[in-house]
């Protein structure tokens, strides 16, 4: 069994306050989640700036590639979006072992 864990560091186009971001951030989740129904994912971290979102994702899968392939999908599924730019993507993969 493997375990893929995604973090997306994202930069919100047009939102000025903390109620834009959530209404923001709750859209591009939402859309992961309806792609993507295994996977679970939820806003992570930079709670308190308001154009700033860091994006987690999370997948359980018995093959790395599997994982992998979903986590890389999900990563071009939010860089595609025209109102958020893409900062930085950093994915993990656990094994039972680990």
């Amino acid at each position: 069994m493997y375990l893929g864990a995604l973090t997306l560091d994202v930069l919100l186009g047009d939102v000025r306050s903390l109620k834009q971001k959530r209404s923001a951030v709750a859209s591009v989740v939402a859309e992961v989640r309806r792609r993507y129904p295994g996977v679970a994912v939820a806003e992570s971290g930079h709670t308190d700036l308001h154009r700033r979102a860091e994006i987690g994702v999370a997948v359980v899968s018995s093959t790395a590639a599997h994982a992998v392939e979903v986590l890389e999908a999900c990563e071009r599924l939010v860089a595609a979006r025209p109102d958020i730019e893409l900062l930085s993507a950093r994915q993990r993969l656990l094994t039972e072992e680990e």
